[in-house]
Order: structure tokens, then sequence, then C-alpha cells
């Protein structure tokens, strides 16, 4: 069985009050401004991540120590979700960019092997010049999705 991870929702609001140093009441006054999202049992009852209880503290001391509101808060944490999901978004390019890259590498030394066997006035046939497809392939570049807010 595989322990819980940083996302699993396992901490009741009084737990995740608790460990993050706040009271429960800022918990769900948090939640209803969309700070912090914590997971939903079927009676819709709040369950904290440990990665929820990081982010609390994180804006506990944005707000003490650094004297942001709570509305400058909530656009540095989309900021900051916006820079990962781009991050993410830049390195599947890249991986897409190192398939294609390969992929040209291949392709260009098959067309030297076969222009170089043309030269020498091999025609092909049945003596293995015919261009045959190994594999199919489909990269998709990056897909842009179009935020609705």
């Amino acid at each position: 069985m595989e322990p819980f991870g940083d996302d699993t929702p396992v901490y009741v609001i009084s737990v995740a009050a608790q460990l993050s140093g706040l009271h429960p009441q800022t918990l769900r006054t948090y939640d209803r401004l969309g700070l912090v999202s914590p997971g939903r049992t079927a009676g819709r009852g709040r369950r904290y991540s440990m990665r929820d209880i990081v982010q609390l503290r994180e804006i506990q001391r944005l707000s003490q120590e650094e004297g942001i509101n709570l509305s400058g808060i909530k656009h540095i944490l989309e900021l900051q979700r916006e820079n990962v999901r781009l991050q993410e978004e830049l390195a599947a390019a890249r991986a897409a960019l190192e398939e294609l890259t390969n992929e040209l590498e291949s392709t260009r030394a098959v067309a030297a092997r076969l222009a170089q066997q043309r030269r020498r006035g091999d025609t092909g046939g049945t003596s293995g010049g015919d261009l045959v497809p190994i594999r199919r392939t489909s990269v998709v570049l990056w897909q842009h999705e179009r935020r609705s807010d």
C-alpha cells in the first residue's frame, strides 16, 4: 500500500488549523475566498492535504510578515499556479522539440544513405534501398487553453 502523498486530503479542519497555526474560522474564510481549496467528503466536510497546510502557512507569512492583504495574496497564488503551468507547458514543448529533432536526424541519415546508393547506381528494389516506414509519429507541440476568467 502506498503512503499518503502531499496532495491527499486527510486532515479535518481542526487538525489543519492546529498544524497551520490558524483558527478554524480563518481556514473557512480562506476557503470561501478561494485562497485554499481543500478536498471535500461526501458530506461536504473539508479535508486538508499537507500541501494545503504548507499553503496556509505561506498565506499567513505573506499576510503577517510581508503585510500583503488577502486580495494581493490571492493574486500572488494565481500567478504562482500560472507559472507552474507555463513551466510544465515549456517542458512538454522541449520534449516534443527533442523528439522532432531526433526524428529529423534519423530521416536525414536515411536520405543520405539512399542518395549514396543512388550515386553508386544501386536502384533499390530488393536490395533494401526502398523507403519503408518504421513507425508513425504524432507530436503535438502545444495546446493553448484559453482561460474563461
